[in-house]
């Protein structure tokens, strides 16, 4: 069966699922392109493919063909040619090395930050009062990295179930420590802020310490999608040197 009308119920369902509401309530979103569709496969999350007619996708789950009317109503990019269904799977907080995210709204920097966490190895990501995870341009950024990554929502109150087991490393610019300064934990939360006012006042309430990058006097301050990913660069050295030292003592 071919979809040709945009009236028809399902489509119209599948249209839904571009709004935030419509994912949580369905537990389901929706990936476009070939490279995202394979990664979500391999994650085991797809579902269904919504293909364009005359199109082939060897993927061992439903398919819905469309036609190109169909496909433009539903795609947010040009020329799209596959559009993949994914469940929204639960994730519960696990692990040593977490990175909490504080009002961070721009796609473009969560995707980064997702990329990151997955090559510098952190176990669980929560995001608090930030962009959607599944918000399409979110998805693009992070390259498929998202579904190899154990990412939470969930609001300022984690930080007092945290705080019991973890040291919580907020980050500023003053009154910080250097980063390369700070002690080695095997157990932490590093709070990342706002692309424009930082880390929440509520963050910074449970905060045990504060670091800051050492930047020469030309640039005010980094991007927050690059600054993570320094951090992140040297705590993995941290958890590193953590192990080295365990096998030589």
């Amino acid at each position: 069966m071919i979809y040709s009308s945009l009236d028809n119920p399902k489509i119209k369902e599948l249209k839904k699922l571009q709004m935030k509401k419509y994912r949580l309530l369905n537990k389901l979103f929706l990936i476009e392109g070939e490279h995202l569709v394979n990664e979500a496969y391999k994650a085991g999350l797809l579902v269904e493919l919504i293909v364009l007619e005359g199109q082939t996708f060897n993927l061992d789950v439903n398919i819905s063909y469309v036609t190109l009317n169909v496909m433009n109503y539903l795609s947010e990019l040009e020329n799209s040619k596959v559009i993949g269904v994914c469940r929204i799977k639960e994730n519960e907080i696990k692990g040593n090395k977490i990175v909490l995210l504080d009002n961070i709204q721009d796609p473009g920097n969560l995707g980064t930050i997702i990329r990151s966490c997955v090559a510098f190895s952190i176990d669980t990501l929560i995001l608090v009062n930030c962009v959607s995870q599944y918000n399409s341009k979110v998805l693009r950024a992070a390259q498929g990295l998202n579904f190899y990554l154990n990412i939470v929502n969930s609001s300022y109150s984690i930080l007092d179930k945290l705080k019991n087991n973890y040291r919580i490393i907020g980050t500023r610019l003053n009154e910080a420590k250097e980063l390369k300064n700070v002690a080695k934990y095997e157990k932490f939360v590093i709070i990342m802020g706002n692309e424009g006012t930082g880390i929440s006042n509520l963050s910074k309430s449970m905060c045990d310490e504060y670091i800051y990058i050492p930047m020469n006097n030309n640039c005010e301050s980094l991007n927050v999608g690059v600054a993570t990913s320094i951090i992140l660069y040297e705590m993995n050295r941290w958890v590193y040197e953590l192990y080295l030292c365990r096998r030589s003592c």
